[in-house]
C-alpha cells in the first residue's frame, strides 16, 4: 500500500534558500514562499530588496507575517513523513501484539482502542485518526487480552476504582455492589498512584545513592585497612628483624667467648704438654743412666755416681694439674640470661616506638568532650567551661528553677559525671589529665547504666574503665579486675574507642605507652565518656580531672 505522504512531494514544501522543509513559512508579494529567517537574512545582506526566485524588486521592504494556513499544511506533511519513516509494517513477531483486523498475515499493532477493545496496525488505525466519532476513543499502546479490561459481571469497561475494596469496577458496579463505596475514575487513582510511585522511586534512588556512598565508604575502609595492614607488616618486620639481629648478635658474642676460652685452654694445654714432654725426656735419660749403672762391673764408678743419681732433679707434682674451661659450667645459661635482658630491653624499645605510631594514628579521631552537669553527682564541682571536674566534699546546692537533684540522668551513688555527647558508631579519642590525684577511675559508659544505685563499674554494668589508687596500684575494671603493672605513673591518659571493632583502649600519653585494652566488646547503644573523681578516703584528692586538647604534634 502506498504511504500516506506518497502523493505529496517534498519539493512542494522546500525553501529555495535553505533547501529544507519550510520553518515559519512567509509569502512575498510576488507569491513565492520562504522561511521567515531565510528571506529576512537574505534581505539583510543586500541593499536591493528583491525576490530570490523571480527577481521582482520591492521599493519598500515588505512586512512579512507567517502564513498560518500553509504552516499547518507543512507541519502536517512533517508529521506524515515522520510517521511513514517510523511505521513498522512488518508481521507481528512472538511476544508482540498483532492487529485484530488483519486477515492472513497479522501485522504488528500500533495502538489498542479501549472502546473497541481491538488492536490496530497502522493502516487499520487510520479511521480512528480521521473519523470524528472515532477520534474520541481512548487509544493506548498495544496490549494483549483487552477483554481483561472488561467487567466480568456486566461486560462493561472497567473505568472506575473502588478505594474501599481496592479493585477496578465498571459504571454498573458503581451503581449496584459498590454504591456506598468510595469510587474514583481510574485516571484520578492512577495519578495518585503515580505520585506514590514517584515518591517511592525517589526514596529508592535515595537508598541507592546511600548504598553507593556506603560502597565507596567500605571500599575506602578496605583501602585504609590495607594500608594499615601494610604498615603493621612493615612494623612487625622491623621489630622481628631487630629481635633476630639481637639473637644473632648474642649468639655470635657467645660463640666468640666460647672460642676464645677454648683457644686459651688449648694454648695452656700446649704449654703443659711441652713441659711434660721435657720432664719425660729428662726422666727417660735418667732411667737409661740408672739401668746402665745397675749393670756396671766398675764398683768404684757405681759408688761415686750413686749419690747424684739417687737424688732426682726437681720435678713438678702433676696430680692437681688439669685443663678445663667454664664454657659448659653456666656459660650458656649466663648468655641466655643476658639475651633475655637484651631482648626485653629491645622489645620495650620497639613497643614504645609502635605505641607512639599507634597514638599518632588514633589521635586523628580526637573529639571535643565537654561535661554534662545534669549527670554530675552533687559532690562534684564542674568548671564554667565544662572541661574540669573535681571532688568537692560537700553536697552542692542546685539553684535551678526546678529541682534537678533527682534528674533521671544524675548519678547519686557513684562520684561520676558523663560527657555531654554520646557516640553510637565509628571511632573517638580524648585525653584527660589525672596529675595530682590520689585515686581516680576513667573510661566510657553506656547510656542505660544504673545511675542511682551503687554498682561495680565493670563491663557487666555497662562501664569500661581503668582504676588507680595509692602510689602505684592500677586495675582494669573487668570481671574480675585485672591488675596492671605500669613502669611510669600516668599524668595524662588517652582513651580510644572503636565502636564497630568493640575496642576500648587506654594510653599513657606522655610516656607514649599502652596501659590496657578491652577487646571483643559488643556495643548496642550510645557510649559516653565517664569520669569518676573518687573521694578522699586515701588522702587529699582535690586535684581535678582536666579534659585536654589533643596535641597532634606529640
Amino acid at each position: 500500500m502506498a504511504s500516506s505522504s506518497s502523493l505529496l512531494s517534498e519539493d512542494q514544501f522546500q525553501c529555495s534558500i535553505c533547501l529544507d522543509v519550510f520553518t515559519e513559512p512567509v509569502s512575498t508579494p510576488c507569491g513565492h514562499n520562504f522561511c521567515m529567517a531565510c528571506i529576512s537574512g537574505y534581505w539583510d545582506t543586500t541593499d536591493l530588496c528583491q525576490c530570490p526566485m523571480c527577481k521582482q524588486i520591492f521599493h519598500l521592504r515588505p512586512e512579512l507575517k507567517t502564513n498560518t494556513a500553509f504552516r499547518d499544511v507543512v507541519e502536517h506533511f512533517k508529521t506524515i513523513r515522520i510517521r511513514d519513516t517510523d511505521t513498522d509494517e512488518s508481521p507481528a513477531e512472538a511476544g508482540e501484539v498483532s492487529c485484530d483486523v488483519c486477515t492472513g498475515t497479522k501485522l504488528k499493532a500500533l495502538k489498542s482502542c479501549l472502546e473497541c477493545l481491538t488492536s490496530f496496525c497502522e493502516t487499520h488505525l487510520q479511521p480512528h485518526q480521521r473519523v470524528t466519532g472515532l477520534k474520541r476513543h481512548s487509544l493506548i499502546n498495544p496490549v494483549e487480552n483487552l477483554e481483561d479490561r472488561m467487567c466480568k459481571k456486566h461486560d462493561r469497561l472497567l473505568e472506575l476504582f473502588c478505594r474501599t475494596d481496592q479493585t477496578c469496577v465498571c459504571q454498573f458496579c458503581n451503581e449496584t455492589d459498590h454504591k456506598t463505596h468510595h469510587t474514583v475514575p481510574l485516571v484520578l487513582e492512577c495519578g495518585e498512584r503515580k505520585a506514590q510511585l514517584g515518591k517511592m522511586e525517589r526514596q529508592i534512588r535515595q537508598m541507592i545513592q546511600e548504598r553507593l556512598e556506603k560502597v565507596q565508604e567500605v571500599k575506602h575502609s578496605v583501602e585504609l585497612n590495607k594500608k594499615d595492614a601494610e604498615r603493621e607488616k612493615a612494623d612487625s618486620l622491623q621489630v622481628f628483624t631487630a629481635l633476630v639481629h639481637s639473637i644473632q648478635r648474642s649468639q655470635a658474642d657467645f660463640i666468640e667467648v666460647v672460642e676464645e676460652k677454648q683457644k686459651a685452654a688449648e694454648n695452656r694445654a700446649d704449654g703443659l704438654i711441652k713441659e711434660l714432654e721435657q720432664e719425660i725426656t729428662e726422666l727417660q735419660r735418667r732411667s737409661t743412666e740408672l739401668k746402665q749403672l745397675s749393670h756396671t762391673e766398675d764398683h768404684l764408678l757405681l759408688l761415686q755416681s750413686f749419690p747424684s743419681l739417687c737424688t732426682p732433679k726437681h720435678t713438678k707434682d702433676w696430680s692437681e694439674v688439669s685443663v678445663h674451661s667454664d664454657t659448659c659450667l653456666g656459660g650458656l645459661r649466663r648468655a641466655v640470661s643476658q639475651l633475655e635482658q637484651t631482648l626485653h630491653e629491645e622489645l620495650e624499645r620497639e613497643v614504645r616506638k609502635l605505641c607512639d605510631v599507634e597514638l599518632k594514628t588514633i589521635q586523628q579521631w580526637s573529639v571535643d568532650v565537654t561535661l554534662d552537669p545534669d549527670t554530675a553527682h552533687p559532690f562534684l564541682i564542674l568548671s564554667m567551661d565544662r572541661k574540669q571536674v573535681r571532688f568537692g566534699g560537700t553536697w552542692q546546692k542546685l539553684h535551678d528553677k526546678i529541682n534537678k537533684l533527682y534528674h533521671p540522668e544524675r548519678f547519686v551513688n557513684n562520684l561520676s559525671v558523663l560527657g555531654k555527647e554520646g557516640f553510637s558508631s565509628g571511632r573517638f579519642y580524648y585525653e584527660v589529665q589525672v596529675k595530682g590525684k590520689a585515686e581516680w577511675l576513667l573510661g566510657v559508659a553506656r547510656e542505660s547504666i544504673n545511675r542511682k544505685d551503687a554498682i561495680n563499674m565493670s563491663p557487666v554494668d555497662g562501664f569500661w574503665s581503668v582504676y588507680m589508687r595509692g602510689e602505684n596500684i592500677y586495675e582494669a575494671y573487668a570481671s574480675p579486675p585485672v591488675p596492671l603493672s605500669l613502669r611510669e605513673k600516668p599524668q595524662k591518659v588517652g582513651v580510644f574507642v572503636d565502636y564497630e571493632e568493640g575496642l576500648v583502649s587506654f594510653y599513657n600519653v606522655e610516656a607514649r605507652s599502652h596501659i590496657y585494652s578491652f577487646t571483643g566488646c559488643t556495643f548496642t547503644e550510645k557510649l559516653f565518656p565517664c569520669f569518676n573523681t573518687c573521694d578522699e578516703e586515701l588522702g587529699p584528692n582535690s586535684a581535678p580531672f582536666v579534659i585536654c586538647p589533643v596535641n597532634h604534634a606529640d
